[in-house]
């Protein structure tokens, strides 16, 4: 398989403002949280398997996908870019994806999407925590090509490989 090709677990589709998470007791789908702003999550959501993060949680996902699937679905995916961020508890960093189908062949890197998608992507991670008591992003979130989020990749797939 290409290195840039990940199986990505959706835990919270397009739309939804509900933050649901894998949890790893029981292996089902547990709601965290409901967004404190009026805003859904711009694409699906979820994690790259086979990662560990920065926060140490696995590789956080943003899926490109015509049609929001369901929480616990399994995509593979083709890494596209990345949303660099920063927040409360340090490096939250999400790779940005679209599914591994001939649909979205002519999307490689970040810069093929439409500038006003990105604007939205951007919107929605510098607003979502605004009203959560406890929560911030800091200043400086920005995006990233294609290069820099398989460096992101890499380095999250090492850091679960040191951890075992």
């Amino acid at each position: 398989m290409k290195e840039d090709i990940v199986t990505v677990l959706v835990e919270i589709p397009r739309g939804s403002r509900n933050k649901y998470e894998l949890d790893p007791k029981s292996g089902r789908m547990k709601l965290d949280r409901t967004l404190f702003t009026a805003m859904g999550y711009p694409d699906d959501y979820g994690f790259i398997e086979g990662t560990l993060g920065e926060d140490g949680d696995p590789l956080d996902a943003l899926v490109m996908d015509i049609i929001p699937v369901f929480p616990g679905c399994l995509i593979e995916c083709r890494v596209i870019g990345m949303y660099h961020m920063v927040d409360e508890e340090g490096g939250d960093d999400k790779i940005i994806l679209v599914p591994n189908d001939i649909r979205y062949d002519a999307i490689r890197d970040i810069d093929d999407i439409e500038k006003f998608h990105k604007d939205e992507i951007c919107h929605f991670f510098e607003q979502y925590k605004a009203l959560e008591p406890g929560k911030k992003v800091m200043p400086g979130a920005h995006m990233e090509d294609k290069e820099k989020a398989m460096e992101c990749l890499k380095a999250a797939q090492a850091r679960l490989k040191e951890s075992l």
